[in-house]
């Protein structure tokens, strides 16, 4: 354990909730809070992530179904992929955690979130301010005239013809395919805004998950981690929460955020 941080396991829940009700004042007393979700905010709504012992790329490869290339030469399976996420998703809701990120928008006490995540659960738990880095798979559109579709429109017969004879697809991110300009601009904004910032169900392996916290730290943040499993940055995190969910760490903290 590092000097000077703090770190929460299941066992702490037992013995009592002390140690996130220093999170909750945190959160309370901090002016302009930032969250970061990764894929175990999704996981916990039951849709898949990437690179784990079940992801999506277990004996996949990206470039074959989820990259420029396959949007213009290998269309068919770039569709059967897609149409298989888009069942995932429409099979699944957003859970407790995405609601009470939401409520604490609502009440002022969180001002944004960027997400990794491609499921637009955020905003249809009813959070108004997320930057989208991935972009989204729950929403469509036609590469040809530009003509936007809802996400169920895939799992139509031919749903990935366009009234217009083009061809339909998500509004994500696709491996040859910059980052959207506006959200990573926006992200950066709020990043070196946060005076809190908070990090949720991302292993921090990859840029830019790992990069937003140290930009915040170096402009004074305090950094909080919300995720299964140790991560190879936890020593910079002055509060790290592991072997907990997502949904229940928010719902403890929530507790002591509403008590006067």
């Amino acid at each position: 354990m590092v000097k000077g941080k703090i770190w929460y396991h299941v066992e702490f829940i037992i013995r009592g909730d002390v140690m996130f009700e220093q999170i909750a004042q945190l959160i309370k007393t901090s002016n302009h809070v930032v969250v970061f979700t990764g894929a175990g905010m999704s996981t916990e709504s039951g849709i898949p992530d990437f690179r784990g012992a079940k992801g999506i790329w277990k004996d996949k490869n990206p470039a074959k179904l989820a990259s420029t290339f396959a949007l213009r030469w290998n269309k068919k399976e770039f569709y059967e992929f897609y149409k298989l996420r888009i069942q995932h998703l429409l099979e699944a809701a957003p859970h407790n955690g995405h609601a009470l990120l939401a409520q604490w928008e609502q009440n002022n006490w969180i001002k944004h979130i960027i997400t990794q995540n491609v499921d637009g659960f955020h905003q249809e738990a009813g959070s108004a301010h997320v930057s989208e880095l991935h972009g989204t798979i729950s929403s469509l559109h036609c590469i040809k005239c530009k003509k936007a579709y809802p996400a169920n429109v895939y799992l139509q017969e031919n749903g990935n013809k366009c009234s217009c004879k083009g061809f339909i697809r998500p509004n994500v991110v696709l491996f040859g395919e910059s980052l959207p300009k506006e959200a990573v601009e926006k992200a950066e904004e709020q990043t070196l805004l946060a005076d809190c910032f908070i990090v949720l169900g991302s292993s921090l392996q990859v840029s830019p998950a790992n990069k937003y916290p140290k930009e915040a730290q170096q402009n004074g943040a305090k950094l909080i981690l919300i995720n299964q499993d140790p991560t190879i940055m936890d020593h910079y995190f002055d509060h790290v929460v592991n072997d907990v969910s997502i949904g229940e760490a928010l719902t403890i903290i929530d507790s002591y955020l509403k008590k006067a």
